[in-house]
């Protein structure tokens, strides 16, 4: 697969239409306990065009300043937000108080994630490499590998647990995702499996549809 700037700009539109669209239907089938699950395609679309300005910054089509701001922009989206606004969507969307009991550990271990993540972005300047048709983001991150796990468990671990089939198929399509970014791009992991969580997140515009009652 290759990425690039055009890649992620037709991608980062793509799914941001469809985000646009999930909020729409969310709002029309009376679901607003959805609609922070339902904004994650909008989120991971403009994830996805930010990521574009980052490749034109490498190459320098973007000027430093800009494009500094671009790979601080990249970096709050993927490292501290995603860990924090996925278990949090899933636990919105949870109505019955057993399943939000189920999904709680998830969303307080990605808020326990996101602390040093945050920190780490604040306090470091965030590069970005190019290896081949990929990114490698770089920030100086304490224990990355248990940060990476703790992460991918709040993330991809409170869509399993959500109860709902189609957010456990979302679970496991970025969880396959995650496996698969991490053996085949190693140094872009997070670029990479970013990305393929936008396209994967286009489960949701079937979720949002839902009426009320369902």
């Amino acid at each position: 697969m290759c990425w690039s700037a055009q890649a992620d700009l037709i991608a980062g539109g793509l799914v941001s239409g469809i985000g646009v669209l999930c909020l729409v239907r969310t709002h029309r089938a009376g679901r607003p306990e959805r609609m922070v699950l339902a904004a994650l395609p909008l989120v991971l679309g403009a994830h996805q065009l930010i990521e574009a300005a980052v490749w034109y910054g490498s190459d320098g089509g973007v000027p430093a300043v800009p494009a500094g701001w671009a790979r601080t922009a990249w970096a709050v989206i993927a490292l501290p937000l995603l860990p924090v606004l996925v278990p949090a969507g899933v636990w919105c969307a949870a109505r019955e108080p057993a399943r939000r009991r189920i999904v709680l550990p998830f969303l307080l271990l990605g808020l326990l994630v996101a602390v040093p993540l945050a920190v780490a972005v604040a306090t470091h300047p965030v590069s970005a490499t190019e290896h081949g048709h990929t990114l490698s983001y770089a920030i100086g991150l304490p224990h990355p590998a248990v940060l990476l796990t703790g992460y991918l468990l709040a993330t991809v671990g409170s869509l399993l647990v959500s109860g709902d089939r189609l957010l456990r198929r979302l679970g496991l399509l970025t969880g396959v995702g995650a496996v698969v970014c991490a053996l085949l791009w190693r140094l872009a992991f997070v670029s990479t499996w970013c990305a393929l969580a936008a396209l994967a997140s286009l489960v949701l515009l079937q979720w949002t549809g839902r009426p009320a009652h369902e």
